[in-house]
């Protein structure tokens, strides 16, 4: 029987690439090992290697074609003594359920209300997410990938200032290794988008420098990891700057990159910093969820005159949400959201936390339990009346993040609910983090070492005494 050649997937957070060439012809014959395909993703351009011998019998997905799903059939190998008339014994099931996969997901959610005719149980109480105050209402809104969010920000402030511009390894020519800066050499030249050398301590001196020189940099790191190298720069130079010169000079800077986990790349490139840089002063630090706060807060980083660590997550860049369509979508810094109002339980978190954090409010909704989530978007000023006004409704509250627990920011939150709304406790304050051990490679090993929904779910009906 014909063998499927599927579209691979070549890393674990990839869920769709391009099909760039193929490099075998129909007709042509093959051998395990032989190169069939080139396959570009959102960080690199990998060979597609045969896993069986015979004939390539027939090409399903031409070359050029872009956003290919994972898993989709894209070729038709032809085994010894088989011909083109037994391309239709390919399974046919297969073929259609890889389809249902590559689907648009509107298309998925088309289908997906039609159980719910079936019977009516007591509904959950309806999640209402508050608003935010910097949208007008009526506002049109727009579909847009997180990554396509942190560009149009860039794009936007590098038109309203000459004086801003965006400096790190890959972010010209390559267009960033996780795609962020795409069109940006095209549409502002290399002299304002530009490649640097694989030297995170010199190029941040740089920057640093710059900055203090009256210019604006985003400085792009590939990961915050690397960003250990240039740690003397950004704390002691960049964050001090302003306090040891009595208020003379000034650094406006942003350092912006993926922070955390992101799926088995091991310990060394795992590691969340949001802890490290929220404990020090002159720095501002933001760590946004949603799309629409990833391009209002970038902005608004790019135009504070102090540096700003700017924590991304690069499991969520293929992420899409609602992005305001306005002239100039600005987010204060320092303002936390309220996504969901609840009355029994407050969860607070940010970043890739909000993901545990929103799934477990609603599988407590399910059991009679109304979470508050709160997406504090800023750690550093981090929004503490938010958070002592939800605690004080609610009388609990779970802290959600990636990180470790030791001396971590749910730590600090903890504090100052202890501080501030000791008296309106009800149960102590709640602690879901990162298991506290380097992070393991092997998928399953890693998964335990993340936070879960369920662990959410269960430390919320601790608090509730449920």
């Amino acid at each position: 029987m014909p063998i499927q050649v599927l579209m691979p997937a070549l890393s674990p957070t990839m869920e769709k690439g391009n099909l760039a060439k193929w490099l075998k012809k129909e007709g042509e014959p093959i051998k395990s090992g032989d190169v069939i395909a080139e396959i570009e993703t959102d960080k690199a351009t990998m060979e597609v290697e045969a896993t069986d011998e015979g004939t390539l019998g027939k090409i399903l997905i031409p070359e050029g074609t872009a956003d290919v799903a994972v898993n989709t059939p894209i070729a038709t190998i032809l085994a010894d003594g088989e011909s083109a008339a037994d391309l239709g014994k390919a399974s046919a099931p297969a073929q259609a359920a890889k389809a249902a996969e590559s689907a648009p997901p509107a298309e998925a959610k088309a289908e997906a209300p039609q159980p719910k005719a079936e019977k009516a149980p007591a509904a959950p109480p309806a999640a209402v997410a508050e608003p935010d105050p910097e949208v007008p209402a009526g506002t049109e809104m727009i579909t847009q990938t997180i990554r396509e969010a942190l560009r149009d920000a860039m794009a936007e402030e590098m038109r309203r200032d000459p004086d801003v511009f965006i400096m790190g390894e890959e972010v010209a020519e390559y267009q960033g290794a996780y795609k962020v800066t795409q069109g940006l050499l095209q549409e502002f030249g290399a002299r304002r988008v530009i490649d640097t050398p694989i030297t995170e301590h010199g190029f941040t001196g740089v920057g640093v420098g710059a900055a203090m020189s009256g210019l604006k940099p985003i400085v792009e790191f590939m990961t915050f990891n690397f960003a250990m190298q240039a740690i003397d720069q950004i704390i002691n130079s960049a964050a001090k700057t302003l306090y040891m010169s009595g208020g003379q000079m000034g650094c406006s800077i942003v350092f912006r990159g993926p922070n955390g986990a992101a799926a088995r790349v091991a310990a060394q490139h795992s590691q969340d910093y949001s802890a490290w840089y929220s404990q020090i002063p002159g720095l501002k630090v933001i760590a946004p969820f949603s799309a629409a706060d990833y391009k209002g807060l970038l902005k608004a980083a790019i135009r504070d005159p102090n540096p700003v660590i700017f924590l991304e997550n690069e499991v969520l860049y293929g992420h899409t949400g609602q992005v305001p369509k306005l002239d100039d979508y600005v987010i204060p810094i320092g303002k936390a959201r309220i996504v969901r109002s609840g009355k029994d339980v407050t969860l607070i978190s940010w970043s890739n936390g909000m993901t545990y954090a929103l799934k477990a409010a609603d599988e407590l909704a399910k059991e009679g339990i109304e979470a508050e989530v709160i997406d504090l978007r800023t750690l550093r000023p981090m929004d503490t009346e938010t958070i002592i006004a939800s605690v004080k409704k609610t009388g609990r509250a779970v802290t959600v993040e990636e990180g470790w627990q030791q001396s971590g920011v749910g730590a600090e939150i903890a504090a100052r609910i202890m501080e501030h709304a000791f008296d309106y406790l009800d149960a102590p304050v709640a602690r879901v983090s990162g298991k506290d051990v380097p992070m393991p490679y092997a998928a399953n090993l890693e998964k335990l070492a993340l936070p879960s929904v369920a662990e959410v779910v269960q430390a919320a009906k601790a608090v509730a005494y449920r």
